[in-house]
């Protein structure tokens, strides 16, 4: 090999690196962009905003075996206070999984997303609300169905599930389901004292604010006579 292949060879590596250094910036600039809405969105709704990495929220909510996967696990840009009677803590989510190829190499897949818990002062009954999927409708057909609704566009979109399917229609009166139809479809389970909402991503302000409107208004909405003491 001569030495009038260098001079590409740098260029070419002189470009990757220019690359990469204006996606850092720019990916700097929007985190910091959607940290501030964020803040701007808990001040808003009378909320408290934290920006940093909190460790240990698996043993915050040790009921929600989603938060134990993986490694270096944490919480960031926690949003936390009182909605109405109701105890709110909405964060990002990180934990790392590994992997290894054939050659033994290892490679780190980070997975970050959103999660909502409300605190409600009331026991709640186990209640999944999640966006129906084609195995459901497979399912379906085999008459392994989820609990229907009268509104048959809500049952078509949506999979529920509920230990207690007379709680659930009181949970899911038509006031409730008009809302949950016209806010962005997330899994919602309701269990204990906690309504839990897990995305498979993290949510920008705006999408943020309507599902956690949508969990308080689900709370708030329940009967006085289906809130158990």
């Amino acid at each position: 090999m001569n030495g009038e292949g260098f001079p590409w060879f740098f260029g070419i590596f002189g470009l990757v690196a220019v690359i990469a250094v204006i996606s850092m910036v720019v990916g700097f600039f929007q985190e910091r962009k959607r940290r501030e809405e964020l803040a701007a969105l808990a001040a808003r709704l009378g909320l408290d905003f934290s920006g940093g990495r909190f460790r240990k929220f698996d043993r915050r909510y040790p009921a929600h075996g989603f938060l134990r996967k993986g490694s270096n696990r944490y919480a960031e840009n926690v949003i936390h206070g009182q909605m109405g009677e109701f105890g709110v803590e909405a964060f990002d989510y990180h934990y790392e999984t590994y992997s290894t190829d054939a050659e033994g190499n290892t490679s780190t897949d980070h997975h970050r997303f959103s999660v909502l818990v409300f605190e409600s002062p009331f026991p709640l009954a186990r209640l999944a609300i999640r966006p129906e999927g084609l195995l459901d409708k497979v399912s379906a057909a085999f008459g392994w169905d989820d609990i229907n609704f009268e509104s048959a566009e809500f049952s078509r979109k949506f999979h529920v599930s509920a230990d207690d399917r007379r709680w659930a229609y009181d949970v899911l009166h038509p006031r409730a389901i008009d809302r949950l139809l016209r806010s962005p479809r997330h899994p919602i389970t309701l269990h204990g004292r906690h309504l839990t909402v897990k995305t498979k991503y993290r949510l920008e302000a705006a999408e943020l604010g309507r599902v956690l409107e949508t969990g308080y208004h689900l709370l708030d909405g329940i009967p006085d006579f289906a809130r158990q003491a």
